[in-house]
Formats: C-alpha cells, sequence, structure tokens
C-alpha cells in the first residue's frame, strides 16, 4: 500500500466529514478506542455485515495500551502466540513473550490487513457521550465535532489513564517527573539519580532496563511482588517456517498454551492453598539473586502468590543486587525540593521521579463523561462499585457497550480470550437490534446486573484475590473486587455466547416521527451498492 493511501485509510481529515447541508453524521456503532479491544470490535462489526461504523481514538495512532507504553523493557507477561487474536494468528512471533514494538506492529497489521483505517479516526477524543431518549441514539461529542450513534461501544480499556498519587510538594520538585505509560524518551538518564516509585509490573521491566546507565538508582516499594522466572527465548526460523506452512501448528501451540492455564485457574479461584508450592519456586527466584540476607527479607512478600499479579522477570532481582541500587521498603510521601521522602523518613536527593504507579482501573474517566438515561453519569451509577451484566452493559445506559468491562480481568491468562468473549457478545447484540428493527433499543434490566454482579461476588469470596491478604489494584476503594473473573475463560465464553432477552427491556422512541440525522457517505455508499 502507498504511503498516500495509507495516510487516507488511516483516516485523517474524516472529522470534517458531515452529511449534506452541515447536519450531524450518524452512524450504527461508534466505537471509542483503538487497542485490542476496539480493533477486535471493528473486526467484528464487519464480518457481521456492520460496516456503517467509526473507530474514535484519541491519539494519533492505533494501539491502545501498547501505543502508550513504550518505556524501556516493555514487554507482555502472557505467551505471544496467546495474546492475540485468534482469528488473525501471528506466525512470525520473534519471542515466546514479544517486546511492546512487536506487539505494536501486531496491532498496526490488524488495521491494514482487516481495512479498518477507513473506520479509524485518530486524534479525536470523546468528550460526552449522552443519550437522547426521544430518537434512541448516543450523542458523541469529540474534539473533532458531534455525531450520533445508535449504538456505542467502550474500548478504552482499564490500562489507559496512568494513575499519579497525590504527593505533597511534587509541584516543586526541580527535576524531571513522568509516568512509565508517558515515558519522555528525549529525557537522557546516563548518570541521573533516579527514584522509581512503585513495584508493579511495569517496574520491574524498567528497572533492570535501565540500572546500567544511570548513576543511582532508588526503589520506592510499598509492597514487595512476586516475581516469578521467566520462560522466555527466541522462536526459531525453524518454528516460525512450520507456523506459516502449516497454520494448524499455530492454532495447536496456542490452544497448549490455553488449556494449561485453564488447568490452574482452580487453584486461583477455590483452592489458593495449593498456591504454596508455587511461592516456593519464587522464594528460590529470590535467593538465587539476592544474597543479602536483609535485602531478601525486603523483597519477600508476606500475603499468598496470586493475591498481585504474579510477576515475570528473570532480571529484576539481580539488578536490585547492584551496588547503584537501593530499596526503600516504604512509599512515597513527600518531595521537598530535589528531595524525596519515604513514608518511614528515608531521604534521597534525586534527579528524576519514575512512576510506575498503574492505572485508573475501578475508576475509569471515561465513566464520567458518559450520560445516561435518567441524566446521571456512569461515574455516579457506579459509586458503590462497578458493575455490569456479563461485564458488558450498565443498567441505565441503553445500547452501550464496554469490552473488558467490570469482573473480566484475569489473573493468570490472556485477556485477548474475554476480549473475544465479549466480541460475540456484542456480535448478537447487534444481530438482536436487527430483528428488533431501527426504531428500538436494548436496555439492560436493574434485577438482571444485580443478579449476575451477586453471583460473580459470591465466587470472588474464596478466590485467592479476595483471601491472599494482600491489597491489590484488583479492589476499588470499598474493598471490593470489581476487576477480576473468578472463573474460566471457558465458562466466561460460554456466558456470554448468546444475548439472553429476558435480561432486557426493549424501548421504543416516545416520537414515532422523529428521523435520523443524515447518515455517512460511506453508508449510503454500502447501502447503493446493496
Amino acid at each position: 500500500m502507498a504511503e498516500d493511501e495509507r495516510q487516507q485509510e488511516r483516516g485523517q481529515g474524516r472529522g470534517q466529514e458531515r452529511g449534506q447541508g452541515g447536519e450531524r453524521e450518524h452512524v450504527r456503532v461508534a466505537v471509542i478506542g483503538s487497542g485490542f479491544g476496539g480493533l477486535g470490535a471493528a473486526v467484528r462489526l464487519r464480518r457481521e455485515g456492520v460496516t456503517d461504523f467509526v473507530v474514535l481514538e484519541r491519539a494519533g495512532a492505533v494501539g491502545g495500551t501498547w501505543r502508550d507504553n513504550s518505556y524501556p523493557g516493555c514487554a507482555c507477561d502472557v505467551p505471544s502466540h496467546l495474546y492475540s487474536f485468534s482469528f488473525a494468528p501471528n506466525p512470525d512471533w520473534p519471542r515466546t513473550f514479544s517486546g511492546q514494538e512487536k506487539i505494536q506492529e501486531y496491532l498496526e497489521q490488524i488495521a491494514d490487513t482487516f481495512r479498518l483505517r477507513s473506520h479509524i479516526r485518530l486524534n479525536t477524543e470523546v468528550t460526552q457521550l449522552r443519550w437522547d431518549a426521544d430518537n434512541l441514539w448516543w450523542e458523541v461529542e469529540t474534539t473533532n465535532g458531534t455525531l450520533t450513534a445508535d449504538v456505542v461501544v467502550s474500548a478504552t480499556g482499564p490500562l489507559s489513564d496512568p494513575k499519579l498519587p497525590d504527593i505533597p510538594g511534587l509541584d516543586t520538585f526541580e527535576g524531571k517527573v513522568f509516568h512509565s505509560a508517558r515515558w519522555d524518551h528525549d529525557y537522557d538518564l546516563r548518570g541521573k539519580r533516579v527514584a522509581m516509585i512503585g513495584t508493579g509490573a511495569s517496574a520491574i521491566q524498567i528497572v533492570p532496563a535501565i540500572q546500567r546507565e544511570v548513576g543511582k538508582l532508588t526503589l520506592f516499594q510499598r509492597t514487595p511482588p512476586w516475581v516469578m522466572p521467566r520462560m522466555d527465548r527466541a522462536i526459531s526460523k525453524a518454528e516460525r517456517w512450520l507456523h506459516r506452512q502449516l497454520p494448524f501448528t499455530t492454532h495447536a501451540r496456542r490452544g497448549i498454551l490455553w488449556g494449561i492455564r485453564e488447568l490452574q485457574v482452580q487453584a486461583f479461584t477455590k483452592r489458593p492453598n495449593e498456591l504454596g508450592a508455587v511461592e516456593q519456586i519464587a522464594k528460590r527466584n529470590i535467593a538465587r539473586a539476592i544474597k543479602d540476607p536483609a535485602l531478601r527479607a525486603k523483597l519477600t512478600p508476606s500475603y499468598r502468590i496470586g493475591c498481585k499479579r504474579i510477576l515475570l522477570s528473570n532480571t529484576y532481582y539481580p539488578a536490585l543486587a547492584q551496588p547503584n541500587v537501593d530499596v526503600v521498603a516504604s512509599g512515597l510521601s513527600e518531595v521537598r525540593g530535589n528531595t524525596v521522602v519515604a513514608a518511614d523518613g528515608t531521604e534521597t536527593e534525586v534527579d528524576v521521579i519514575i512512576f510506575g504507579t498503574g492505572f485508573h482501573v475501578t475508576d475509569m474517566p471515561i465513566a464520567d463523561r458518559v450520560v445516561g438515561a435518567d441524566g446521571g453519569t456512569l461515574m455516579e451509577s457506579w459509586k458503590e462499585g462497578m458493575k455490569s451484566l456479563r461485564g458488558a452493559t450498565a443498567a441505565g445506559f441503553p445500547n452501550f457497550m464496554t469490552v473488558i468491562g467490570p469482573n473480566t480481568g484475569l489473573g493468570n491468562s490472556s485477556m485477548i480470550l474475554m476480549i473475544e468473549s465479549q466480541l460475540n457478545y456484542l456480535a448478537d447484540y447487534m444481530r438482536q437490534l436487527n430483528v428488533l428493527g431501527d426504531r428500538a433499543a436494548l436496555a439492560v434490566r436493574t434485577s438482571a446486573v444485580h443478579a449476575w454482579n451477586d453471583k460473580v461476588q459470591e465466587r470472588m469470596k474464596r478466590t485467592v484475590w479476595n483471601t491472599g491478604g494482600c491489597n491489590s489494584w484488583y479492589l476499588d476503594e470499598n474493598g471490593v473486587n470489581t476487576t477480576i473473573w473468578p472463573g474460566t475463560t471457558t465458562e466466561f465464553r460460554n456466558a456470554t455466547r448468546r444475548v439472553d432477552l429476558a435480561e432486557y427491556e426493549v424501548v421504543r422512541p416516545p416520537k414515532v416521527d422523529a428521523e435520523p440525522p443524515v447518515k455517512s457517505r460511506k453508508a449510503k455508499k454500502v447501502e447503493a451498492k446493496a
């Protein structure tokens, strides 16, 4: 594809496309976000024959969290052949656990292979979504104008908006400050005194990646993570050739990886005590690299493995053992000039502060921009905790669906499996709407949401995430686990295979004479061809 054609397909300039007479554009579906969830939704819509849709992306490229997280050492902790779409296997993954650049390349290929570029509107951030009960559509306000859509699919994902702690004095810091998901590649870390805040999945990759070049690295650790060896290796040319020539071998490899993780689920969800043997492996991983008993004690968790996400690294502990690295077993509490102060009183003078403090997972900012049927926001309806039916639809928000919604996260497997299950649900949702006709919407019953959520939370009680003795980002401010799915991916796929209309109310417009806005030119062309 020529570069000028590629730029055209990227959707640049489409923000100005409107119906005749300057009327607002109307589409069947508006998808928000272009990561795995958004691109997957776009592919599935096209396969269902829905071509009148747009993908609204606030950034200048597709990729979601894999576009934003470009920090040194960034890689996936799920094997590549499982962390990819089943309908788009990649025989050329270079490693068993691929880095950020390769995953980003894969998502760019998805946009090209499935000809999604013309649907994607880059640099178009959604500022508000408002349900119009008279006309049964969503008013979608963006930084490039307003359009309307019968259905909105929110695929912004839980790892899209960085979370920065409110640290007294941080605004007076004279050095450099940035979050791991907003890495400043123009800033030279060589010889600098660096404070790394946090010990999550990003931090354990960043620390060994920058340790050799910085002058001094101080890691502020509130809670140590459990870190297992990373069984990573290069995938040989022979393996890749075999996967290209015999595609079923790629599917078989994926199936084996999936099956192993399905067998592990019960230890997380029903028998957490069985994870004790895994803890011993993790402790040996610490002992191999950390010879100092005091440092080893700092790095050994006191909670059950699996309560927080189990991390994978062969280089994290060796990096912490180096003479230019200090571990402060306390969180950052204050900044005084160029001095960072830990909660235990430890003071350290630094040139740069890097926050690896995670994301707004249980309080996703997009929820504050969605105004439902009763005039309240989704954030307000979730003030006591996120709740939705099958991780997809929330009471009071007709024709609004979330990909990777409440209680769809996984603690030991690939989120792509969960995304594809929700795409099955989206596909059947669209089929049901087509049967009902253009002048109808589906509103999930509050009773159905409560029944589903009660069942999920009852199952959650015995899981390691609730009983393991840790305070993880899986829990909201009320201590409720609104993030993780307490079962197998097979169970979730079965639960989202079809839309049960008994769980929904069919909504009809009060005004039968309302006319929809002018459809997009693309939709008109499709109808003309039909």
